[in-house]
């Protein structure tokens, strides 16, 4: 831990573990500190993580996993105080229930505990704030690994750079979009079944002789 920015290392585990790895990878090559990219706060505001879970995650330590209910309650809660309206004052109870489409009391219910969230309110919620799915209820490994997925698909594109005639291509034609999936899947085996049905693919639009 250094200023307030955890020093990635071989410790974080599993998916999490590999991520660090690319991302740290990316900024090694763009040149930007491991403070910009790293930084504790930062990951806990995009992943709805603690900051104390974010450093144990990356440090690959346990941390307890809150139940669902809990865990709404942590990220709603991060939600209020760190998506604010441009005046940079925190949302009303009334602005969240007309925004999420629900009533004031049922908003008041979510955020006291008193009632368990559904899928509905979790998705109204969560387009309210303008965040991901899944931002009040992924576990929290997976919730930091999406964030940490998320920065690398910046750093991706910076690298690549804007003008890149290569990169816009690959936008264009939504070719990153298939690597990077196929990036994620676990084996080789699970890779090379992709690239089998792409090329199923290509052989049944090609197009016919005369």
């Amino acid at each position: 831990m250094t200023d307030g920015f955890l020093v990635p290392g071989p410790t974080a585990t599993g998916p999490l573990a590999a991520s660090v790895a690319r991302v740290a990878e990316l900024a090694g090559k763009l040149g930007l500190s491991y403070g910009e990219i790293f930084d504790v706060h930062q990951l806990s505001e995009a992943s709805g993580v603690p900051p104390d879970v974010v450093t144990a995650l990356l440090d690959g330590r346990p941390a307890g996993e809150p139940d669902l209910q809990a865990r709404f309650l942590q990220r709603f809660d991060l939600l209020r105080r760190t998506r604010l309206k441009p005046n940079g004052r925190r949302y009303t109870q009334q602005e969240i229930a007309d925004g999420a489409g629900m009533s004031r009391q049922q908003a008041g219910a979510l955020i006291n505990g008193d009632r368990r969230p559904t899928m509905e309110h979790c998705d109204a919620i969560q387009r309210f704030f303008k965040v991901h799915a899944g931002f009040l209820t992924a576990e929290d490994a997976d919730a930091l690994n999406g964030a940490l997925q998320r920065t690398e698909q910046r750093l991706l594109h910076d690298y690549a750079g804007e003008g890149d005639p290569l990169e816009r291509l690959l936008q264009d034609h939504g070719v990153r979009g298939i690597a990077w999936r196929a990036a994620q899947l676990p084996t080789d085996k699970h890779r090379d079944k992709v690239t089998e049905w792409l090329d199923m693919l290509l052989e049944s639009v090609k197009p016919t002789e005369l």
